[in-house]
């Protein structure tokens, strides 16, 4: 269940639904980041867990509505503390992540033969 809550689409389509019901092309949008295969495998996943309800209306071509049910509105508040938690604390992380950064840097200029541009430039792990 915490992979599910603890993932960066789920939080935004929660966030998202908590204003409204939203039509699937409305989160896309809404979430301009989102591939469409990940939002519908995140919607599929919200729905099958039970914090989404979703409804097809009869009409041509059909209408579906995505939705938060009570269940799914429960995870509101820990979301919304977690929001305000990241809000508080950002600038340390921020400062944390540049001293982590330039260590790394410095420890890579430190080898022999080695160039290092900026961190952006460094190989994933």
């Amino acid at each position: 269940m915490l992979d599910r809550v603890g993932d960066k689409w789920s939080v935004l389509v929660v966030m998202l639904l908590s204003e409204r019901p939203h039509r699937f092309s409305e989160l896309n949008r809404a979430i301009d980041t989102i591939s469409q295969r990940m939002l519908t495998f995140t919607l599929r996943a919200l729905v099958r867990d039970g914090l989404v309800s979703r409804t097809a209306y009869p009409t041509v071509p059909q209408k579906v509505e995505y939705a938060l049910t009570d269940l799914g509105r429960t995870l509101l508040g820990p979301i919304r503390v977690l929001d305000e938690w990241a809000g508080e604390h950002l600038d340390a992380i921020r400062a944390s992540r540049r001293r982590h950064d330039q260590a790394v840097i410095d420890e890579l200029d430190d080898l022999p033969g080695q160039a290092v541009g900026p961190v952006s430039e460094l190989p994933a792990r």
